[in-house]
């Protein structure tokens, strides 16, 4: 996480809602020859305690969490680079803005009979957002094509014990220069989702 303070201004809640919006990050534990990540969807419970995740069995992270193991899982927002002649004043370098949530906390494998339960959720917490289409449901997939399917994943439960979030977007420079960088953003092809991320600089403005 940014150690400047004018970027670490959101509260918990917020970042919990952006991680929940997003329902994609890094899953990243220590394995005995160092680090180990991978990209997972996940669901946010609604307690918001917990989050509900899925490995496939042979990735290597699935073989040292069969206890609770510290975690960390790190979301991303949109991102980009920042020109200085954006700013419109004198004196600047260039930069990356970015939002990011870190989630800590322990991950530990789960029965494999919780898979269908905490596939539901996650399938359906992303399915309710292509509404008005109707919910796609696993009983649309035979039961033989989805128990080898199954077989191939293990479900993971990560209890959070700490939030931090980063939300770059200029707020350490005057009003006039974040309008100036986030115009310049929208023509950029330099960052993910960079019109996204100008409408978040000229929100934070407030």
């Amino acid at each position: 996480m940014h150690p400047n303070p004018a970027f670490r201004k959101g509260d918990t809640s917020s970042a919990l809602d952006f991680a929940k919006q997003r329902g994609f990050g890094i899953l990243s534990v220590n394995g005995s020859e160092g680090p180990m990540a991978s990209h997972i969807p996940f669901y946010l419970s609604e307690d918001r305690t917990y989050i509900e995740a899925h490995l496939v069995r042979s990735n290597p992270i699935a073989r040292v969490i069969s206890e609770p193991t510290p975690a960390l899982l790190a979301v991303s927002g949109p991102h980009g680079y920042i020109s200085p002649d954006w700013y419109g004043v004198e004196d600047q370098v260039p930069t990356w803005n970015y939002i990011a949530v870190h989630i800590r906390g322990t991950v530990q494998l789960l029965p494999q009979d919780q898979l269908p339960a905490h596939l539901d959720r996650l399938s359906d917490s992303f399915e309710e957002r292509l509404s008005p289409k109707p919910i796609w449901k696993m009983d649309k997939v035979s039961d033989e094509a989805l128990n080898k399917l199954m077989r191939m994943i293990v479900p993971t439960r990560f209890e959070i014990s700490q939030i931090d979030s980063t939300n770059k977007l200029a707020q350490n420079k005057p009003d006039e220069a974040r309008i100036g960088a986030a115009d310049g953003l929208e023509t950029s092809t330099l960052g993910s989702e960079l019109s996204t991320l100008a409408q978040l600089m000229r929100e934070a403005l407030d």
